[in-house]
């Protein structure tokens, strides 16, 4: 029994997949049978070649459909109830095509031979499925689960002592680089070298490695974790001390290791002083509250004790879900939150709001920042990013506000794209605001964050809990990361150092090849990747998911960039930086506004091409193509503008 687990689990996915689908047909065939038998049909009916085409039919379209719904890809160690839908409509696809060869050929059988064989069909082959995926989950005959425990110190030790109360995991041995440790027993578990780490696996056929070093460095854990990665097995680790000190965890609760563990930087522990400024005492608002970056921005806001913080978004249900969350984390001491709904598109909302409450200091989060939406929906794009900036930023004008915050990113350098081209026009209305206001307005700027709504990192993990393929748009695309606690906690930190105008450069680290996380991320689950092609070419036949390549997305570029010039000047904090970069007068930046806004109104996105190409963004579109799905309109739509002139003054700041 043991012997043939492994021959099947070391089978070439190619094999995998034929003999899944033999078994479907035979089963698919049997529930034919075992329909004909609850129905008290005799065998002997078969030999109509009638009867026997319609019993046949469920052997032959099972495994064809199953193959079209991708049920074939998944891999059936890691099968969940997530594929019951695909198989549920693939059964109920073949019945409906037995009933309708039953009332073609006419053959004599009743009707609800179909509808018979469909829940026989669903009990064998879904109970197949799942009956496999218990025998490949146990290694040998053992009920517990053997798995080698990373690190013989105290944490290893109260894991070990956990483990043993309960039913899942059977510690088979500890490994550790401390020599003082190995060749020891601790707990009932013996101490290994790392370099036994592979025989250790053989042996035990492990699965999984159980990482108990929860206070070490990330450069630590990375080291360790791609060492794991590389022996085939699934890596999981303990929670942090600090979220077993918060309450948010329990010691011997174990996850699965994840790219933000490995990607994000160890922190610079903040400056309280920067943390402060613009935040302690004073009336906050974050506007898009309810996204990835506005959500971490209000949970750091309001423990720094505002006089009130102003949650303001246009989605109910992210208002929601932070306001909630905010609450339920609040103390008789905690400042007042106050949820709006709204959209920074509404001049009236927006002056109403920083009246009403005298708001000090504006975080502008809000943004469509999804690059192939965007390029989809251009007018939409602009409206929010270009002319909701600058609706909330004279606003805050007007209400003499003391900061103003754009929160901009990476992709404003040189874009490539129009989300990129509508963030970069958003900080230049606010460097031109700041030219004649006396609130201090100021623009930060990064790349991605680690997990945030529509990254690449929650959409691999998805893809590969699917059974695959995971996709990736380029073999040598590659991007910069740095986690959501960190980036809010910069942008504070930035915001506080403004004197106005400035753009700040968040210190993003060493950029990541989003080939080689997708790798990453398929080994930290015990599977082994392999590349296809845009070709659909595999370079080999071995492998549990398969990364597709799918060629750049449009607008998408193969590196991102952070500073325009090379010019950056060093700040109080050692990872932000500030960079002079070209600005326009107010008055020029009015007449580049006006034209851009008549664009929008005549649906003219020539035209808008046309500006973005003439503003000084040093717009870099990968083709003249209109993307928009709205485009072109009905005929005779368009009107003629004046050509824009707008550019002859461009100064520095």
């Amino acid at each position: 029994m043991v012997s043939t687990i492994k021959y099947l689990v070391a089978l070439a996915r190619p094999h995998k997949r034929l003999m899944l689908m033999s078994m479907d047909s035979l089963l698919a065939l049997f529930a034919s049978l075992l329909a004909l038998g609850l129905l008290a049909i005799p065998l002997s009916l078969l030999t109509n070649h009638r009867v026997l085409a319609v019993v046949l039919t469920p052997g032959l379209a099972t495994p064809i459909l199953f193959s079209r719904l991708g049920l074939y890809q998944v891999v059936l160690r890691y099968i969940t109830g997530q594929a019951m839908p695909q198989i549920l409509t693939g059964i109920a696809a073949t019945s409906a095509i037995m009933a309708g060869m039953n009332a073609l050929l006419a053959s004599g059988l009743p009707a609800t031979l179909a509808i018979i064989h469909g829940m026989v069909s669903l009990i064998l082959l879904t109970g197949f499925r799942f009956g496999m995926r218990r025998i490949l989950r146990l290694p040998g005959n053992s009920q517990r689960t053997p798995v080698i425990i990373y690190g013989a110190g105290n944490a290893g030790q109260q894991l070990v002592a956990a483990l043993h109360q309960g039913i899942e995991y059977k510690p088979a041995a500890f490994v550790d680089d401390d020599q003082t440790l190995q060749g020891s027993t601790v707990s009932g578990v013996r101490v290994h070298p790392t370099s036994d780490l592979r025989a250790l696996i053989k042996k035990w056929a492990v699965r999984e490695v159980l990482l108990a070093m929860p206070s070490i460095s990330r450069a630590r854990r990375r080291k360790i974790v791609s060492q794991l990665e590389t022996l085939g097995v699934e890596v999981k680790t303990i929670v942090s001390m600090n979220d077993v000190v918060a309450g948010r965890a329990k010691f011997a609760e174990l996850r699965t290791v994840t790219p933000e563990d490995l990607l994000g930087r160890d922190t610079v522990p903040p400056n309280p002083n920067l943390m402060r400024r613009t935040i302690t005492g004073k009336v906050v608002l974050v506007t898009g509250a309810g996204g990835s970056i506005g959500s971490e921005l209000c949970r750091q806001i309001v423990r720094l004790k505002p006089k009130a913080l102003i949650l303001l978004d246009n989605s109910e249900y992210a208002l929601y879900a932070i306001n909630t969350e905010l609450r339920d984390t609040m103390s008789t001491s905690s400042p007042r939150i106050i949820p709006i709904l709204g959209s920074v598109q509404n001049p009236g909302r927006m002056r109403a709001i920083l009246r009403k409450f005298s708001v000090h200091t504006v975080f502008h989060a809000a943004a469509y920042k999804h690059v192939g939406l965007v390029e989809e929906n251009i007018i939409e794009g602009i409206h929010n990013n270009v002319f909701g900036t600058k609706v909330i930023a004279e606003a805050a004008a007007e209400a003499k506000v003391e900061t103003f915050i754009l929160v901009s990113t990476d992709k404003t350098v040189r874009p490539s794209n129009i989300m990129g081209a509508t963030k970069r026009i958003a900080e230049l209305t606010c460097q031109a605001l700041d030219q004649e206001h006396s609130t201090v307005f100021c623009m930060v700027r990064f790349g991605n964050v680690l997990g945030s709504s529509g990254s690449v990192i929650p959409r691999f993990r998805e893809q590969i809990e699917r059974g695959g393929p995971v996709t990736v748009t380029h073999r040598q695309v590659n991007r910069f990361f740095m986690t959501i606690p960190e980036a809010a906690q910069l942008v504070i930190q930035a915001g506080a150092m403004a004197k106005g105008g400035d753009v700040f450069v968040l210190d993003m680290g060493q950029p990541v090849r989003i080939l080689d996380l997708a790798q990453s991320m398929i080994r930290l689950h015990g599977l082994t990747p392999y590349i296809v092609d845009e070709a659909g070419t595999s370079e080999t036949e071995s492998g549990d998911i398969a990364i597709r390549i799918t060629g750049l997305g449009k607008g998408e570029k193969l590196f991102e960039e952070l500073l325009i010039g090379n010019n950056p000047c060093g700040t109080e904090h050692p990872r932000i930086m500030t960079a002079s970069e070209t600005a326009l007068s107010p008055a020029e930046m009015r007449v580049l506004l006006d034209h851009m806004m008549q664009a929008c109104k005549d649906f003219d996105l020539g035209r808008i091409q046309q500006i973005l190409n003439e503003a000084p963004l040093d717009y870099r579109p990968q083709d003249t193509t209109i993307h928009d799905l709205m485009w072109p309109p009905e005929e005779g739509h368009l009107k003629s503008l004046p050509a824009l002139r707008v550019i002859d003054g461009a100064s520095k700041t």
